[in-house]
Parts: C-alpha cells; sequence; structure tokens
C-alpha cells in the first residue's frame, strides 16, 4: 500500500508536464484543422490542403519509432526535452512560412507543408514518450486510470482546438495557430526538466539501428507519395507510381531483412508473434486510417458548406471531443477497477463505424445540428478506443520494450492516418474536380479546384449564386464520399477487435514479466 501511494504522489507530481506535452501534440492538428480554409484562401493551393496534414503525420510516423527505441536504450527524459524542442522550433517556423522573412506567399504552401514535416517530427517523440513515462512509472492493472486521465487531455485538446483555431481564424492571423504552441512547450519544458524522474537505464551497450530507421523512413515516404499521387497527378500504371511502388516494396523488404540481424533494431519483429500485438497495430492503423482521414474535411464542410464561422465550426466539433473525453476516463477507471478491457475496442469499433456512416449522408442541406450530433456519435468510439490500444500493446511486451511497444503502437497509427490523409485527399479532388466538370465543364473545374484555387468561405460568398450553388453542392458531395471510404476501414475494426485475447493486467512495473506473466512475454501467443 506504500508503496502504491508513493508511486501515485510520484506519478501526480510528473502528470502535469506530462499532460501538457500530449496536449502540446494533439491540440496543434485541431487548430490548424479550423484554419485550414484561411490559410488556403492566403497562401493558395486547394490540392495541397491534405498535404498540410500528411506532412505532419508522415513526419511523426517515420520519427516515432526511432524516439522510441532511443528512449529505450538512453533513458527516455533527456530524449523527451529534445523532442519538445523540435516540435517548438517546427511550430515557429510553420508560423513564419509565406511571411516576407522567407521570401513571401509564393513559396508559402510549400513552406507550410516542409515545416509541418519538422513539427511532425518532434510531435512523434511527444506523443510515444510520454505514454511510456506513464508505462516506466505505473504498472499496467493501475495504468488503465492514467493513461485515461491522458485520453482525457488528448480529448481537451481535441476539444479546445477548434475552438482556440476558430478564435484565432476570426480575430488573430493564421499564423498564431502555430504561434500558440511556443508558450505552451515552454511551460511543459521546465516542469519536464524540474519534475520528472525515472529509474536509471541498465543496458551498458547502445546500438542504434539507424539502417533500419533510414530504410522505414524511405518505403514509408514511397508508400504515401503513391497514395497521394495515384490516379490525381499521376496515373496509377504511370512510371513514376510504379517507381515508387518498387521503391517501397524493396527498401521495406530490406528493413524486414535489417531488423532480423539488427543487435537493437528499431522494430522488433518477435513482438508480432504475440497475437494480441498484431491484432492492436492492425485496429491502430485502421483508427487512424478511418478517423485522420475524414476528420481532416470537417471543417472545409462546415465553414464552406454550412457557412459557419471558423469559431463556429471549433464549437460544432465539442460534441465528438467531449464524448471522447468522458468515455475515456470512465473506461480507464473501469480497466483499473475490474481488470477486464476487451470489450471496449468492439465497442469503439462500431462507435466509429455508426459515426463515419452518418457523417457520409451529409449533403448541402444538412444543418449544422445534425452534424454535432453525428460527430458526437464518433466521439463516443474515439473515447472507446483512444487509450485502450496503447494499453493492450504495452501489456503484450516486457518491461524492458515498453518504448518500442509503445511506439509501434503509435506508428501504426500515424501511419494509417498518413495514408488516410493521402487516400481520402486524393478521393476528394478526384470528386470535387469530376463534379465541378460535370457541372461547369472541365476548364472552368481546373480553375476552381486547381492548384492556385482559393476557396475561403469568403471568396465562395462573393461568387454569383448559380456558381456557388453548384460549387457548394459539388464540395458536400466530395466530402460525404470521402466518409464512406472512411466506412469501409473503419467496419473492419470491431471485427478485429472481437479475436483480442483477454489477459490478465500485470499488477506491477517490474523490469520484466515474472511467472505469472509469461502469458505477456514478448512471445506469448
Amino acid at each position: 500500500m506504500a508503496d502504491a501511494v508513493g508511486r501515485r504522489r510520484e506519478v501526480m507530481v510528473v502528470l502535469p508536464g506530462l499532460m501538457l506535452a500530449m496536449i502540446l501534440a494533439m491540440l496543434d492538428n485541431m487548430i490548424v484543422g479550423t484554419a485550414m480554409p484561411r490559410i488556403v484562401g492566403e497562401l493558395g493551393g486547394l490540392t495541397y490542403l491534405s498535404w498540410v496534414v500528411t506532412a505532419y503525420v508522415l513526419g511523426t510516423t517515420v520519427s516515432t519509432p526511432l524516439w522510441g527505441k532511443i528512449g529505450d536504450l538512453y533513458g527516455r527524459k533527456t530524449i523527451f526535452i529534445v523532442s519538445i524542442v523540435v516540435f517548438m522550433a517546427g511550430s515557429m517556423l510553420c508560423g513564419m512560412a509565406g511571411s516576407a522573412i522567407l521570401g513571401g506567399a509564393e513559396r508559402g504552401m510549400a513552406e507550410l507543408i516542409a515545416f509541418r514535416a519538422v513539427q511532425g517530427l518532434g510531435a512523434g517523440g511527444l506523443i510515444v514518450n510520454v505514454l511510456a513515462i506513464i508505462g516506466d512509472l505505473v504498472p499496467p492493472r493501475e495504468r488503465g486510470q492514467y493513461q485515461g486521465l491522458m485520453a482525457g487531455a488528448m480529448s481537451l485538446a481535441l476539444l479546445a482546438g477548434p475552438l482556440a483555431g476558430g478564435f484565432i481564424t476570426d480575430h488573430l492571423d493564421w499564423r498564431w495557430a502555430f504561434y500558440v504552441n511556443l508558450p505552451i512547450g515552454a511551460v511543459a519544458l521546465v516542469l519536464i526538466v524540474m519534475n520528472l524522474r525515472l529509474p536509471p537505464v541498465a543496458r551498458t551497450e547502445v546500438r542504434i539501428d539507424w539502417a533500419g530507421a533510414i530504410l522505414l523512413s524511405i518505403g514509408i515516404t514511397a508508400l504515401v507519395l503513391v497514395t497521394t499521387w495515384g490516379g490525381n497527378q499521376y496515373a496509377w500504371a504511370s512510371w513514376p507510381i510504379l517507381g515508387l511502388a518498387a521503391l517501397a516494396l524493396l527498401t521495406l523488404t530490406a528493413f524486414v531483412l535489417v531488423e532480423r540481424r539488427a543487435a537493437e533494431p528499431i522494430m522488433p519483429l518477435q513482438l508480432f508473434r504475440n497475437r494480441n500485438f498484431t491484432l492492436i497495430s492492425v485496429i491502430g492503423f485502421l483508427l487512424g486510417f478511418a478517423m485522420f482521414g475524414a476528420i481532416n474535411f470537417l471543417p472545409l464542410y462546415q465553414q464552406t458548406v454550412q457557412g459557419v464561422t471558423a469559431t463556429g465550426s471549433g464549437l460544432l466539433m465539442l460534441p465528438m471531443m467531449g464524448a471522447a473525453m468522458v468515455v475515456s476516463v470512465l473506461v480507464g477507471r473501469a480497466i483499473t477497477v475490474t481488470g477486464r478491457y476487451k470489450i471496449y475496442p468492439v465497442l469503439g469499433g462500431v462507435g466509429m463505424t455508426a459515426g463515419m456512416w452518418l457523417l457520409s449522408t451529409m449533403d448541402v442541406a444538412t444543418p449544422a445540428w445534425r452534424t454535432g450530433l453525428y460527430i458526437a456519435v464518433l466521439g463516443l468510439g474515439m473515447g472507446f478506443l483512444m487509450q485502450t490500444t496503447m494499453l493492450i500493446a504495452q501489456n503484450s511486451v516486457e518491461q524492458k520494450d515498453l518504448g518500442v511497444a509503445s511506439s509501434a503502437s503509435t506508428f501504426f497509427r500515424s501511419i494509417g492516418g498518413s495514408f488516410g490523409v493521402s487516400l481520402f485527399g486524393a478521393v476528394f479532388n478526384s470528386h470535387l474536380l469530376a463534379e465541378l466538370s460535370a457541372r461547369f465543364g472541365e476548364r472552368a473545374a481546373a480553375g476552381m479546384a486547381g492548384d492556385g484555387a482559393r476557396m475561403d468561405p469568403a471568396a465562395v460568398a462573393r461568387l454569383p449564386a448559380q456558381a456557388r450553388a453548384g460549387l457548394l453542392e459539388s464540395l458536400a458531395i466530395s466530402i460525404s464520399g470521402v466518409f464512406w471510404w472512411a466506412v469501409a476501414f473503419a467496419v473492419v475494426v470491431p471485427v478485429v477487435a472481437a479475436f483480442v485475447k483477454e489477459i490478465p493486467l500485470r499488477g506491477t512495473a517490474a523490469p520484466g514479466p515474472g511467472p505469472g506473466d509469461r502469458a505477456v512475454s514478448s512471445t506469448a501467443g
């Protein structure tokens, strides 16, 4: 009992800094999402809208396994601090994109996409280290309530993000959507430096799997480019797409071979012998694919089609975030009390599928209150999934591989999000061009949806009535089509979750599983 009280006191001291860091990573995407119509209006490049998100998610994805492994080898505190600094530097550069300091708005969208990738590199370290540090300090049986609090903090960030983004977009310059990260990051940095105390790292020999990290990064980037450009900028059978696909195949095959021989693999392949770990990785991929890929288009629909302000768009996201926050905290407490967790990812998958299907029924006449109801259903599904997937992944490995497990779980969610944003962006652009061509002709459609298009709400409002009606209907149909695609992936989540084996959660944070924990070792079935 005394150990538990002391451990709780230790965790509560460092928890504010961890929660701020998690909020920092999650807050940014939601603020930027709300500000995107205004950003596109100033910098142009409607067809590159998804790349602002893709670059961030891709940076997060390729860096996550490396952050997790380096944290396992060197100790997490220093690596965590470095990731916060990288994220803050990326935020500052994003705010400067397209400014006179960097050469003006002509290259603004390209600069923003590049700097978002830098931001994503830092965000990968924020997310995986927060979750791994909780795993270092708290045993699995007690971890549910703390991860429930972290999921609540994530939901709070997702809830506050649209409001902050709406206020910034309506009353300040959109650049403050990025600059706002700097004071939050500074406070988190101070709290982590002062309060975080972790056990010393026992390993004496350090070998970083740089070859694996480079091969994985190249392979994943090539795959994302295939999903982004295929059928959009290039035909699927064109040489650029076929070349990228071949590059992805070769580098990922080489990655598997390197990992099998590496002394300290960046992603130990033996972890996938564990059925739960493999299933949760698949669920994480599908969750990221459907969620990040589809939600990216909600602010565009709300502000352009429904005609609400950026602040109103943020308010309309509250039902989703509020539902997710409440459910995630309650689920965390329930897991701590009962030790049972299998039912929650199943319920989450059902809720997410229902929410995506409801959103796919939206059209140009759908009222804002109904959209809020639909995304509340989606939020319920998110709440059941957000922290249980990480808990199951961490409970599937030995303590020494906690960072790798945390990073792998985050990696598959991020890579799913990266693919989802890219593929859904291509689907959206293709549908929009087809819809506009049918209404206005190919030449006019190319001008309305081309690389230099500035489709912010104010510009749309100035169009003649007939042109505006055709454009809004085209946008609504294209966005609902994105959600139909999301349903196809979301429906697989509860099916996969049904095969998860419910293994008792460990009651201690020992360096590795003991005799009673053999079922959760890295070779468990």
